[in-house]
């Protein structure tokens, strides 16, 4: 995981301090667990309530942690087919957006053993609550597009 975290120069927002970015990281990496071990509902508990996905073809809204985790669960046969076994991330960029609200930048990598499939771009409004940061807006950058062409690649048919 990438420890070099720096917002960009001509950004609003203030890069976060160490200990946000510790604690970010540390939440990022159970996360990153959760996924790989295909818990839905671990990785559901890592979203605030409401929780919403963006990219360029989806937007949607959940609002509780269920609907989130069958949400969750309703792709892992697509992921499966794909071989991923396993999910890792590297942290790009955290600005401190507000007192409680960090934007972060990220890198998902998607592996099937050593084999890394694709790399997705997400961006991520993160709250920290009393009990811990949550997701609170995802933005999927490229992933659907990255899926695509490992699907395409893997003669894997895509959900939908």
């Amino acid at each position: 995981m990438s420890r070099g975290l720096y917002a960009p120069e001509r950004s609003p927002y203030a890069p976060c301090m160490d200990a946000t970015e510790e604690r970010i990281e540390a939440f990022l990496d159970d996360y990153q667990a959760a996924l790989s071990a295909y818990d839905a509902e671990r990785s559901a508990s890592y979203w605030g309530v409401p929780g919403m996905l963006i990219s360029d073809e989806f937007a949607g809204a959940l609002d509780s942690r269920d609907a989130m985790a069958a949400g969750l669960a309703s792709g892992y046969g697509f992921y499966r087919a794909l071989g991923l076994d396993r999910v890792e991330h590297t942290l790009l960029a955290l600005e401190q957006v507000s007192e409680r609200i960090v934007r972060a930048r990220l890198v998902w990598h998607f592996y099937a053993g050593d084999e890394l499939i694709v790399d997705a771009n997400y961006e991520y409004l993160m709250r920290l609550d009393d009990d811990g940061p949550h997701m609170y807006l995802g933005i999927s950058i490229d992933e659907m597009e990255v899926l695509r062409r490992a699907a395409d690649k893997r003669g894997v048919a895509l959900p939908g």
